[in-house]
């Protein structure tokens, strides 16, 4: 491929998936500290969904969207040590154009994917979920052997990742899902408990479950059609953590409403736990170790060609994914 036929998924103005158009762009020099990528494997993921929207206003336009894909070493630019022609790599970054065939990438971004760990295509959808599960499981909020857990969209892939780590490092686990089927996949993933929201009062189902406690810890990245739900299911000193708005933006919370039972509420995203080359390290160590020894499992992808993006954001949005959605140059 010559960088002149590089292709990209472009957006020049928020809106709807069908903004994301096929376009070709010439891949720049190498800049110092970078490397460039022959990409075999581009994650879809909601943050990109926000950018397009404009929820997120992160990508000048017309720009490239896409923080996650995995690729092959093409070039590195010199004074680049830690990388090779020929590697197999992995990036969660927030800087865009991960929606190309080509790019080139600071090399301190990147992380090399162990062989025989999983295909390109599953890390891909595996990787940025992963990171964040650790984030989610290890920093923002310690987890304990003792806790109780709620994790919404209990049978998607974010929510099986804390399923499966969570219940290792020995938590009970109560997942939400919207029927019978993605019932039995959040107990696969082991969830203790799957409460059907549909159908049943989510905060009164896991009160009866912890014998009226309450959960230690929420986990929601549905947003505004469970905010109210996640708080009312805290137990006193609970810790609210919204990680996404896949249903929408939350509306402002009076500081007062915390106090009913001396709750926490957090917003992370997980760039600020990436923000050094050796966090990032260390980070992908421990999830390329719970990979490996089996505390989580590799997503299986829905994998759509490259020129499909558009596709992939409506699938996406339409909460139809089973899990993870890639793009394949």
């Amino acid at each position: 491929m010559s960088l002149s036929s590089n292709r990209v998924i472009l957006l020049s103005e928020y809106g709807g998936a069908d903004r994301l158009r096929l376009a070709s762009m010439q891949v720049p020099p190498l800049a110092a500290g970078e490397i460039r990528l022959r990409q075999t494997a581009i994650g879809v993921n909601y943050h990109d969904v926000y950018v397009r929207s404009g929820l997120y206003q992160t990508l000048p336009l017309p720009g490239i969207p896409g923080i996650e894909a995995v690729g092959y070493v093409e070039d590195v630019a010199p004074g680049v040590t830690d990388f090779r022609v020929g590697d197999r790599v992995g990036y969660v970054a927030p800087a865009y154009g991960g929606y190309a065939e080509c790019r080139n990438l600071p090399a301190d971004r990147a992380v090399r994917i162990p062989g025989g760990l999983m295909s390109d295509a599953e890390a891909a959808a595996t990787l940025m979920k992963s990171l964040t599960a650790h984030v989610l499981l290890r920093q923002v909020h310690a987890l304990r052997a003792s806790d109780t857990i709620l994790v919404h969209a209990a049978a998607g892939g974010m929510g099986q990742l804390l399923c499966r780590w969570a219940s290792h490092l020995g938590a009970t686990v109560v997942g939400t899902v919207g029927s019978a089927e993605k019932a039995a996949v959040a107990r696969e993933a082991g969830a203790a408990h799957v409460v059907l929201y549909r159908e049943e009062d989510v905060a009164a189902r896991v009160f009866d479950i912890t014998a009226g406690r309450g959960a230690n810890v929420v986990y929601d990245a549905v947003g505004a059609d469970t905010f109210a739900a996640s708080m009312a299911s805290l137990a006193f000193c609970g810790h609210l953590v919204n990680y996404g708005q896949a249903s929408g933006p939350v509306e402002p919370v009076a500081l007062g409403a915390l106090a009913t039972r001396s709750l926490s509420l957090s917003r992370p995203i997980v760039f600020h736990y990436l923000r050094d080359a050796a966090s990032l390290a260390a980070m992908a160590c421990d999830v390329f170790e719970a990979l490996g020894k089996g505390y989580m499992k590799p997503i299986t992808p829905m994998v759509l060609p490259f020129e499909a993006a558009a596709r992939a954001h409506e699938i996406l949005e339409s909460r139809q994914s089973p899990g993870g959605i890639v793009l394949i140059p």
